[in-house]
Formats: C-alpha cells, structure tokens, sequence
C-alpha cells in the first residue's frame, strides 16, 4: 500500500519498477501533508502542478530522479511560483527555475511547493515567520529549527523524498538534528546560489535534506555543476562516494571545551556516537575547540551582521513594519556597522583560521554535537535571541571557515530524542563525509517511525571517468603524501593486498622516506590502498612522480589488474628490503618503536 511506502529513492524506484504511478505517489504525498494539518509547513503548496507534472512525465527512461517528490524553501526560486523569504511585501513571480532546481527537475524530480522559514534565512529556530510556524515533526514543543523549517519537517514528516534548504549559519543542519534526519551542507560553491534569496552571499548554500545519507548525497550529485553565472561558484571535481579510508582521523571537542548546555543525554549520545568511530577504526584525537566557538561568534557578533542588513536592502530604512520583530532587531545592528569594521573582522577571521588550521594538521574531519541541546518553543517565546545563538554553537564556523559538513541522525538518545551529530571537513571533502556517515546513521527516518533501509554497499570499483590507483606508501591514507590525492578529487575505494608475488623496500634517501615495490619471485602480498583518481587529475599527478618510482600495472590478491606505483630495479640500490612487515605502514609503525 502507498500509505506504507517510505520515500527513500529505492523504495520509490521499486514501487516505479513493479507498476506504481507518479501521479499515486504525488497524490500520496499530499494526503500525507492533509494528515499532518500543519498549516505552517508549506507557504505555497503547489498540488496541481505537481499533479500535472507527474501525469506529463512520459515512460520511465532513466533519469536519476524520475517521479522523486521534493520540496523547496522559499527563498529559492521555483518558476511560475512566488518566492517570498517569508516576507509577503517582498514576494515576486520567480519567472525561471533556480540553477539547482531546474538541474532536479531535468531529472525527473516534482515540486510540491514552497515550505516556511525564518524570514530572510535569519535564524535557527524556524518561528521567526510571519506565517504559522511549522511544528516540530516529533514534538510540537520543541521548535522546528531553522531558517529551513517547512522543508526540514516535510522530510521528517515523510511527504517528500527531500528538501532543499539553505545554509549560512547552520540552517541546513540545525533543523536536521532537531527532527531526526540527513542534513548535507556542501562546499561553498559547490552548488549554484543563482536564483536564491541571500542571506550573507560570501557564506550562503543551498543544501539538501532527506532520510539517509545515500539519499542525500545522489540528490547532491545530480544538483552539483559549475554555474558560471554565479559569482561565487567554484570548480570540484564530479561528486563521487567511496569508502572509510583506515587510520581516519577524528578530532572531536575535549571535555573541557564539549558543549551541551548541562544536558547530560546528549552528552552520553554524542559519546556513544564517538565509541561508534572508534569501532570503525577511527583514530579520535580530543582538542580544544575554543578557536572554532571564538569564530563562531563572529557571526552574528561582528561585521558579518552587515551582510545580512545588505541582503535585505533598503527595506530597514523605507519598510521596517513588513519584517519580522527578531529579524528586524537583527540586522538594524548592521546599520551602524562600517567598513573599517568589516576589515577588522576579516583581520580577525584569519588569526582565528590560522589557529583552527593548527588542530587541522592532526585530523582528518571533526565530529561534533550537530546541537548543544533541544530548545522549546516556550525558551524562545521568552528569549528570541539566547537560545537561537546556542544552536548556533556548532554550526556558525563551519562556512566562516569554508569548510563542509554533513549532519547525521545517529538513533534515539536515551530520553527517545533523536540524537544527530555533524561531521565536518575540509572544502571539496564532501564525498569522505558521506562515506563515514552511512556508517554512523542510525534510528528511524525523522518521525515517520519507518526502519532505515539497509545502506549500499560500495563496490570498490571506479567509475566511469576516473582510474583505479594502487598505492602502497606515503599516497596512503593518513600519511603525508596522501593531500596528493584527494586535492585531485581522489576518493578512497578500498584497502587490499597484492597477489603473493611482490617485494616492498624501504629506498635510500629521504626525507621522505619512499617504498619501493618490485615484482618478483617469491614475493609476498603486500598492503595497498586503492583509490579512484579522476581522469582529468591524472596528468598533474603523473608529473610529480619522481624517478625510480612509476605507474605501473600489478595484480591484487585478489585477481584484479590495477595501476599502481611500482619501482624500476636499478633504484634498489642501497635500500632496505622490508617484505617482512608486509606493509609501509607496519615498518613506519617499527621504526618509530625503535626511535
């Protein structure tokens, strides 16, 4: 039965696959959203057009996300639809599609309309609207979390497939903690902000919602392209999910700088989560997180307030009424700001960058509470601004310092609340992101209390447009050379070992030391990483490798035949043979024994 049906892409694929109609499905989702009687979720519900548009789909013919509902904020343009940022004075006839949604919609996904927010984006809670606040999807008490409510809570709510939010301070994460979902906020730059209302236009994204991770991430990979009409967009290679790299590692606050807010089930929820990476074979390193909180902070407590005042125009000084009390209080801050003030903030923001890159140098990623703790209705009935800027504690820095981040329900805490935690990389990093969270997701999808499906497992092979590559030392994950790789958008595929006919040597010279693998007789298997380089990023990395190492052809324990690097014979001389340890890293793990 359709009432049954989870909106996860295979499910919906399965029920296309064996007979059901687009137009059932669409139908399905808006008796959902009667059933919820929620008045505040959408501000436009666009029922016939959805309607329409899934009788005009045609036959199935491979699209990605043929007959896939979605749902969109409304500060994101949908054509033929008003967007109004959840100011009616503001509203205006979007006459195209935004660059991201007529990329969804080319792929066969359907809009349901266009959900609530906070006005102008300006807020994480989701009840700064001059509409009906959307309720939270598993507890009306507690606050939707914004600026992206309505389209946060139609996923948890399992009405659409996925939502598109965006994100400047979090309000692409936020909402997805605080209703037990996927909240994917990418690189910036990664997807185009054409056609979307700015918030801080040097920090903006759109950014996606939905159940699982793996659904998250196809939805990016379909959205993601270079929009040259967007200022602000950036070059990355072709989004692409691999595997868990081993010896990844994590850094996570330490308990002297850890925030909960005194909520001790958070606490022990985010610890669990941690004890989750461990198992994983992550190495946690605990730091001081006070150069991340003190950038945080400058978000709303600086110059970057006056970004926000930009973004509203000239609506402070000739339209005040039409705004919302705790957004106009907001950005008539701004005002009084100048640009010497913008400069000592940019001054600021790079000592700050500069002391967050020295905890970089140890990690990998960061994982973090996606919230300090949950935050009722009633606190910020009382409070509109102090409890808004505690959900704020782990998200604000992340675009400050251009960094992306991927938010994941991690199951019920111990009071049945779901617990969600935030893992954070490096710009262009967004594909390791996902790969760790489909190992961390856990619990129900949002509020629909459906069992999360089973996660697909990656097969190891490269894709289309790229080149399997076996590495066996300082290219590894973890180890110094390995920047060489996921610059060029490589992506970790496995870690194997070679057929039982290679010998592995420790070269002379160095710094850097450097293997030497040799084929030979009476070899023995050796441990490699393989990773998938795109083709494009193969002449730079071919360039940089020095003699007697090349790329070769070698055979894996397995059978395979891959690319790898290998060493002429005449650069034995004088190195050390270490077949012995079977690995690099096992005699680097020897020599540091003996040092």
């Amino acid at each position: 039965m359709l009432t049954d049906l989870p909106f996860t892409l295979a499910a919906l694929r399965l029920a296309y696959d064996t007979g059901t109609a687009p137009e059932a499905v669409i139908a399905e989702a808006f008796r959902r959203l009667d059933a919820a009687q929620d008045p505040g979720i959408f501000i436009h519900e666009a029922r016939d057009a959805a309607l329409a548009a899934a009788r005009n789909l045609g036959p199935r013919d491979g699209r990605a996300l043929w007959g896939i509902p979605f749902v969109v904020k409304d500060n994101i343009d949908v054509a033929g639809m008003p967007t109004t940022a959840a100011c009616p004075d503001f509203e205006y006839l979007a006459e195209e599609d935004a660059f991201v949604v007529a990329r969804l919609r080319a792929a066969g996904a359907i809009c349901l309309g266009k959900t609530n927010l906070d006005q102008f984006a300006t807020g994480l809670v989701g009840v700064r609207t001059p509409y009906p606040v959307p309720r939270n999807a598993l507890d009306p008490e507690i606050v939707p979390g914004g600026s992206s409510s309505g389209s946060a809570v139609s996923v948890a709510l399992g009405l659409a497939s996925f939502g598109l939010g965006t994100d400047t301070a979090g309000s692409g994460r936020v909402p997805a903690a605080l209703n037990g979902i996927v909240g994917l906020k990418p690189s910036l730059g990664a997807l185009s902000a054409s056609g979307m209302v700015p918030a801080c236009r040097t920090l903006d994204t759109i950014s996606v919602f939905a159940m699982t991770v793996e659904d998250a991430w196809e939805v990016y990979a379909a959205a993601a392209a270079y929009d040259p009409a967007d200022a602000y967009a950036r070059r990355f290679p072709a989004p692409r999910l691999g595997a868990v790299p081993p010896g990844l590692r994590v850094a996570i606050p330490d308990p002297a700088t850890l925030i909960t807010d005194g909520d001790a089930v958070q606490e022990a929820s985010f610890a669990q989560a941690v004890a989750r990476l461990r198992a994983l074979g992550a190495e946690v390193t605990e730091v001081d997180f006070t150069p991340f909180y003190d950038t945080a902070r400058m978000l709303y407590e600086g110059a970057w307030v006056a970004e926000r005042t930009a973004a509203v125009g000239d609506r402070l000084a000739h339209a005040p009424e039409t705004l919302h009390p705790t957004t106009r209080a907001i950005v008539e801050t701004g005002v009084a700001l100048s640009a010497v003030d913008a400069f000592r903030g940019q001054y600021r923001l790079a000592e700050l960058r500069r002391r967050c890159d020295g905890i970089w140098e140890g990690a990998d990623m960061l994982c973090v509470p996606t919230i300090p703790r949950f935050v009722s209705r009633a606190e910020i009935a009382a409070d509109p601004i102090g409890p808004n800027a505690l959900l704020g504690t782990y998200t604000n820095f992340v675009n400050l310092l251009d960094l992306s981040a991927l938010a994941v329900p991690t199951g019920a805490r111990g009071d049945g609340r779901p617990g969600s935690v935030t893992l954070i990389g490096r710009s262009g990093e967004d594909g390791a992101l996902a790969a760790l969270g489909t190992e961390l997701e856990r619990g129900p999808m949002g509020a629909t209390g459906w069992a999360r499906p089973a996660r697909h497992k990656t097969t190891g092979l490269a894709a289309q447009g790229e080149v399997a590559l076996a590495v066996c030392g300082a290219h590894m994950s973890g180890l110094p050379l390995n920047h060489e790789l996921t610059s060029r958008g490589g992506r970790f595929l496995k870690a194997c070992k070679t057929a039982p006919e290679y010998a592995l040597h420790a070269l002379a010279g160095g710094p850097p030391m450097r293997p030497g693998l040799v084929r030979r007789r009476g070899g023995a298997a050796i441990d490699i990483e393989i990773w998938a380089l795109p083709l494009a990023s193969v002449g730079g990395f071919l360039a940089g490798i020095p003699a007697p190492l090349s790329i070769g052809t070698l055979r894996t324990a397995e059978g395979e035949m891959v690319k790898g690097f290998l060493c002429e014979s005449a650069g034995l001389e004088g190195a050390t043979d270490i077949t012995a340890f079977g690995g690099w890293r096992a005699w680097l793990d020897s020599q540091r024994q003996s040092a």
